[in-house]
């Protein structure tokens, strides 16, 4: 199965790498995919390996590259910058008349940022600077853009805060593409730190409506025991909130999923169920016993699992 290269957090800016065996490109806001045309075919693979081709007919253009895998994310745009939410409606739709309907109203765009194999050749041994090259290459495509690359990651990390861009990622020049790695060879600085939780419960907006209020946030340590990330109810709204209570509609269990011992008052008045479901979160910090501080639920994800409960 093909897996991409993934970037280790940095913990604040200071420690983001500098210095000119560096290169530094935006973090995109969107959903990592690998665009694969060996075989003749256009299959669009999601970070965990499903097809999800037919979701983003727009981005049928890709498969004018010459027996090729590149590396990239998906990305809609609302309000002039890169925005989950405006995504969220095209990542679970496969039906085909729904999805070009939704690629006319909302089209996607596909940022490129790496290159796994070209003209049927293997070149994750060659070095970034070497891939990207390659990546000049690329043919003009409706919907497809190479991400820009940048010198200077200070620069670049107080543009992206003052345009309402997700981050930075740093990336060694000289490094090679590791797939399905996590590297310390690529870094990433986001400006509110992303994870992917499991759903362990869900509480009513008010007593007795059946209205998605909050939702319970966990992650497996290395044991496999969950443990509790805390309570999130904000970005719980109108089609999203819908969309987070379908998924939990058929995992409903008596009693807590968590091993960790859930707070009462986290605890009062919820819906327990069985730890399935994948939400995509924002958060500021973690405490020093590990729950998210200020947590935005954006989104139920299909493409991708949820993240450890070591990963900050």
């Amino acid at each position: 199965m093909l897996q991409p290269m993934l970037a280790s957090p940095a913990p604040s800016l200071a420690e983001l790498p500098r210095g000119p065996q560096w290169a530094y490109e935006i973090k995109w806001d969107g959903v990592r995919a690998l665009a694969d045309t060996t075989g003749g075919r256009l299959r669009l693979w999601s970070r965990n390996g499903n097809d999800v081709t037919a979701a983003y007919p727009e981005l049928g253009g890709l498969g004018a590259l010459p027996d090729a895998v590149v590396d990239g994310e998906i990305v809609a745009m609302a309000a002039g910058v890169p925005s989950f939410a405006a995504l969220a409606a095209r990542m679970h739709v496969r039906d085909a008349a729904r999805a070009a309907a939704l690629a006319r109203s909302q089209p996607v765009t596909f940022v490129v940022f790496d290159v796994l194999t070209w003209q049927g050749r293997d070149v994750t041994g060659r070095t970034y600077d070497e891939r990207r090259a390659v990546l000049d290459l690329l043919p003009l495509v409706d919907q497809v853009q190479p991400s820009p690359v940048y010198p200077d990651g200070d620069t670049l990390w107080q543009v992206t805060r003052d345009h309402g861009l997700e981050g930075v990622v740093a990336k060694l020049r000289t490094s090679t593409y590791q797939p399905g790695r996590r590297s310390r060879d690529w870094v990433k600085l986001p400006h509110r730190r992303n994870r992917t939780a499991l759903v362990g419960g869900w509480r009513e907006e008010s007593a007795g409506t059946g209205r998605l209020g909050a939702v319970l946030l966990g992650a497996r340590d290395d044991g496999g025991a969950l443990r509790y990330l805390g309570r999130a109810g904000s970005g719980l709204a109108g089609p999203l909130a819908t969309a987070v209570r379908g998924a939990l509609a058929e995992h409903a269990r008596a009693t807590s999923p968590f091993d960790d011992p859930v707070p009462a008052t986290d605890a009062r008045g919820t819906h327990w169920c069985e730890p399935l479901v994948v939400v995509d979160t924002l958060y500021l910090s973690r405490t020093p016993g590990g729950r998210l501080r200020q947590p935005v639920v954006r989104g139920v994800r299909t493409d991708t699992g949820p993240d450890p409960w070591e990963q900050e």
